[in-house]
């Protein structure tokens, strides 16, 4: 017995396709092996064909925009993991992780602490009041828990300990301090009462671009890279995706708020109040690149959103490796926060099967439970169409509900004219 290639492969399957198409995938690949008792195929790969064939054409030809992303140039994977590689597969798809040895079912991957974090309102409510650590997130059961404090007048930031506060204000807190920044209080205000964690993300980005600029031209490289590489998709063309108005009212309002919080004013003879303990934070200005990537309202602000959109772990983190992973509906890799008590914002990822060598990490972008047209609209968000291997197999009887419609009137009719009621 032989191994057909690809192409040989792809021909004959997609030959099986139009000949039985009522067949599910495991009648399909016997009757494979029965027009082809020469070939040598297991029900895996035939799967795998059988997903790339299945691209509709009016989806396999579309101009519906999809996410660019970049790879992060010098990224030390070892800092996390030895186990794993970015790969980078096509244009459309982007970058992965892919196993660089076997793994094995409840395997831990990696631990990861994030990039930056815009926590779920809950938590978020906590930390405003000095109930939560304002850089790691973790809750405190009492008071007391709170080994230590901003210190800024009318800032209510409290820390875990010492070393919670030096990153804090090593990173983002220069910026959140109501007490040094009061000007970021509106834009607080805002993004609380819309319950929107993306603006909030991409401000503690920009807080953290900003500091890493003040601190000097290494760390303002190696903050960048991580940002710029993230998957970004704007929000006029996600709104497009999940056919919605775009909400250009809100989104500019959240940009005025956001720009006067953030944005370092330009060199004037007079500066109000707040503009100068802007000026005063913001001490160097950004580079054009970086400005325009923060500051723009359509190349900055609204392709931030997105970015924050597409890469926020389900609690409000973005975190740097666990962006490169992709969706599947069947996920072999799952993401934990077990550190509840020390570090609720780290992650730790767990192998939910077997994964052997040179196979894709994959996680589930949405509830896996949800049937397949549910989590294709839910998937709009993200910008693709899932063509895994359960999508595949549930999507061959899916029918979209004007044409379910349709089956049913005809149905009725029939049934009517041959008087079963």
């Amino acid at each position: 017995m032989s191994a057909p290639n690809d192409e040989q492969l792809g021909a004959a399957v997609s030959s099986l396709r139009t000949a039985h198409p009522t067949l599910g995938i495991p009648k399909l690949h016997t009757q494979l092996r029965t027009d082809y008792p020469d070939w040598a195929v297991s029900e895996k790969r035939f799967r795998k064909i059988l997903a790339q064939l299945a691209v509709p054409a009016d989806e396999s030809n579309d101009q519906q925009p999809h996410p660019t992303s970049k790879v992060i140039d010098g990224l030390n994977l070892a800092q996390w993991t030895t186990r794993v590689e970015v790969r980078v597969f096509d244009q459309k798809k982007g970058k992965g992780l892919v196993a660089k040895e076997k793994i094995r079912e409840g395997d831990t991957i990696w631990v990861e602490d994030p990039f930056v974090i815009a926590p779920e309102w809950e938590i978020y409510d906590k930390i405003r009041v000095g109930a939560g650590c304002a850089h790691c997130t973790t809750l405190f059961a009492q008071p007391s828990d709170a080994r230590a404090k901003c210190g800024a007048i009318g800032c209510p930031a409290a820390f875990c300990n010492t070393l919670c506060r030096k990153r804090a204000m090593e990173r983002t807190h220069p910026i959140f301090c109501v007490g040094q920044n009061p000007s970021i209080l509106p834009f607080l205000t805002w993004f609380r009462k819309s319950e929107w964690l993306s603006p909030h993300a991409l401000a503690q980005c920009a807080a953290r671009l900003i500091v890493a600029n003040n601190n000097g031209p290494e760390a303002l490289a190696a903050d960048w890279a991580v940002f710029r590489a993230c998957a970004a998709l704007g929000m006029e063309q996600r709104s497009r995706s999940v056919n919605k108005e775009p909400q250009h009212e809100t989104w500019r309002k959240g940009f005025d708020l956001y720009c006067a919080a953030f944005h370092r004013p330009p060199k004037t003879t007079k500066l109000a109040g707040d503009e100068k303990r802007i000026a005063a934070m913001i001490r160097k200005p950004l580079p054009e690149e970086i400005e325009t990537a923060l500051f723009d309202y359509e190349k900055g602000f609204l392709l931030g959103l997105g970015r924050m959109s597409l890469n926020l772990e389900a609690h409000g983190g973005l975190y740097t490796l666990h962006a490169h992973l992709n969706h599947s509906c069947n996920p072999n890799v799952s993401i934990r926060h077990l550190d509840q008590r020390k570090a609720l914002s780290r992650i730790t990822v767990k192998a939910l099967a077997d994964i052997p060598v040179g196979s894709e990490l994959l996680i589930t972008y949405v509830n896996p439970q949800h049937g397949f047209a549910r989590r294709r609209e839910e998937l709009d968000e993200w910008g693709f169409v899932c063509r895994c291997e359960r999508c595949v197999e549930e999507g061959r009887d899916w029918k979209p509900p004007e044409q379910r419609e349709a089956l049913d009137d005809l149905e009725s009719e029939l049934k009517a004219g041959f008087g079963v009621m």
